[in-house]
């Protein structure tokens, strides 16, 4: 998905010998996307990487689904989660279906004590509160406010944060995470009418490569089950790599939004897409300009997707008692719109400046119970007069 990069230092072909200055042979890793089909990238550690100490007894991921089915318009107050010290522990699915879990989390100790390796995922990380690092084997990514980060699955981490108030918007992808088609020429670059471009992105800045023996422990998520596996070498002995698969940022900031004469639907908004979802990005700008438009959006039934909005920031006009953190949930097969008296109240206005991400499945969302404990009661009957 990203453009090619090359980091460090590596050997001018691929696939042949590559050694030390002092003679050693460097280890070559392949990480690559859908088998050897897709994009991938080239590492090379000090250490082969394979070098297993001990494992421990694997842990489930607990995930209760209290309603499977279900066929009404739901609402959540998102900072109503409890923060949690350990950052995993703090990471909580409230929303579930087989093509992405996406879930909440308030952490408020940096991952230190161990490495984290999302096997069975691509990550995007949405900074809601709170700035920090990304430390990868790639190298490092500061984040703030407003960031996406993209963590393609089987990428070792740690995650330091500045403080211990951290608000986290978490979706988890089991097919690659990509930009749009519509936004890709047929070689691979954003084309001119894309909302961002590739200076958009943020890359890994590359650091020195850590040659440590000890006891190193990655947790590593594989099937809803989280593995402790314990390495001989420091996972970042990279001294090099190059690809097109490494951890990247987008600041929802600097997309670009697409605005017309009158409302326009929401595929303008189109950041991100997956097998059986998308992720959109509804950023402050000018609202239609046609003298009889409407600003705020117009009814309509989603019969093939489920929408997901989760509230960051600003004004919604669309909407009434909207807090931050405040998840919306609207099921295929029933119209939503406008709560009463938004439409008239929008009529005239000249921009907004909401902030939110968007999140439509294909597929039905199950609730978990960890949801419906942070439910807002009444919602679905917001709409009567």
């Amino acid at each position: 998905m990203a453009h090619y990069i090359s980091r460090g230092i590596i050997p001018p072909k691929r696939h042949t010998q590559f050694r030390s200055h002092d003679g050693k042979l460097y280890s070559e890793e392949l990480v690559s996307t859908e088998g050897f089909s897709s994009d991938y990238s080239l590492l090379y550690h000090i250490h082969a990487p394979t070098q297993i100490l001990s494992t421990d007894e694997p842990s489930r991921e607990i995930i209760n689904i209290p309603e499977e089915k279900m066929l009404k318009h739901r609402s959540l107050e998102g900072f109503k989660l409890n923060p949690e010290e350990d950052y995993l522990d703090s990471r909580k699915p409230i929303l579930v279906n087989n093509d992405v879990h996406i879930s909440l989390a308030a952490p408020k100790q940096s991952l230190t004590s161990y490495f984290f390796k999302n096997a069975d995922a691509d990550e995007l990380i949405f900074i809601h509160e709170g700035s920090g690092k990304l430390i990868t084997l790639y190298g490092e990514l500061s984040f703030t406010y407003g960031d996406y980060i993209h963590i393609p699955r089987g990428v070792i981490y740690h995650i330091h944060f500045d403080n211990f108030i951290n608000r986290l918007f978490i979706v988890e992808a089991f097919s690659p995470i990509r930009y749009p088609k519509k936004y890709i020429s047929k070689y691979g670059q954003l084309l001119e009418h894309s909302p961002y471009c590739e200076r958009d992105m943020r890359e890994p800045v590359f650091t020195s490569a850590r040659d440590e023996t000890g006891d190193f422990l990655v947790r590593i998520k594989k099937q809803g089950m989280l593995y402790g596996i314990h390495y001989a070498h420091h996972p970042f002995d990279v001294v090099g790599w190059d690809g097109c698969c490494y951890p990247y940022i987008f600041s929802i900031h600097n997309f670009e939004p697409i605005t017309g004469r009158i409302h326009q639907p929401p595929p303008v908004h189109l950041t991100f897409e997956g097998n059986n979802f998308v992720v959109c990005s509804f950023v402050p700008r000018l609202f239609d300009y046609h003298p009889l438009s409407i600003p705020v959006p117009y009814n309509h039934s989603n019969i093939d997707s489920d929408e997901l909005l989760y509230y960051v920031d600003g004004d919604f006009m669309s909407r009434k008692q909207v807090s931050r953190g405040m998840i919306t949930l609207h099921p295929a097969g029933i119209p939503h719109g406008p709560h009463p008296g938004t439409v008239e109240k929008s009529l005239g206005a000249k921009e907004t400046k909401e902030l939110a991400v968007m999140v439509d499945t294909f597929h039905p969302l199950q609730l978990t119970d960890t949801a419906l404990a942070l439910e807002n009661p009444g919602y679905t009957t917001s709409w009567k007069e």
